[in-house]
């Protein structure tokens, strides 16, 4: 019996990334997702990639939101974006908590190894800070820097360069 070769990933930031950065989203209120983000993310997805957020969430860690207001945000996402993303992980840590979730540590992307058959060598993380393309060469993927979000501040002191940098995920995506 033939099993399916491991599949490809893009490991995509939430905040800043996907949609627009709101200092500590706790309400659907105040969720916007990138006018591309559709566009983008569906071009991974029939491109063959599996589609999962990682995202660090101290917020929770801070007590300023729950798991449950965050989560209330990933079912709106999914909602708006038809259902298109696969997983979400987070952190819900602070930075100072020293756990193995938080990027640029690879927890998260650990446990989406564990629910599924991924082929590090040919998945992506992207992302619009300087951990997030360390997660992505800690993690042996190939790497994407946008300039949403914290993007453009980030790009003038990277501390390691992304395979890619681009204005949007739509323009990384392409």
């Amino acid at each position: 019996m033939q099993s399916n070769p491991p599949q490809k990933a893009a490991f995509i930031d939430r905040d800043g990334t996907l949609i627009e950065e709101v200092n500590f989203l706790s309400n659907i209120e105040d969720l916007r997702i990138f006018p591309s983000t559709f566009e983008a993310v569906k071009g991974l997805k029939d491109a063959g990639f599996l589609i999962i957020v990682v995202t660090n969430q101290s917020g929770i860690g801070r007590g300023i939101y729950d798991e449950a207001a965050m989560n209330s945000i990933h079912e709106e996402m999914q909602a708006q974006l038809d259902n298109i993303i696969d997983a979400f992980y987070f952190c819900p840590h602070l930075p100072c908590d020293g756990c193995s979730c938080r990027k640029p540590s690879l927890g998260m992307i650990e446990a989406a190894m564990k629910d599924f058959d991924i082929d590090l060598e040919n998945s992506w993380m992207i992302g619009d800070k300087n951990i997030d393309v360390e997660t992505g060469k800690n993690a042996g993927t190939h790497t994407a820097m946008v300039m949403t979000g914290y993007g453009r501040a980030h790009s003038a002191h990277l501390e390691s360069m992304p395979d890619v940098l681009a204005e949007d995920l739509l323009a990384a995506v392409r």
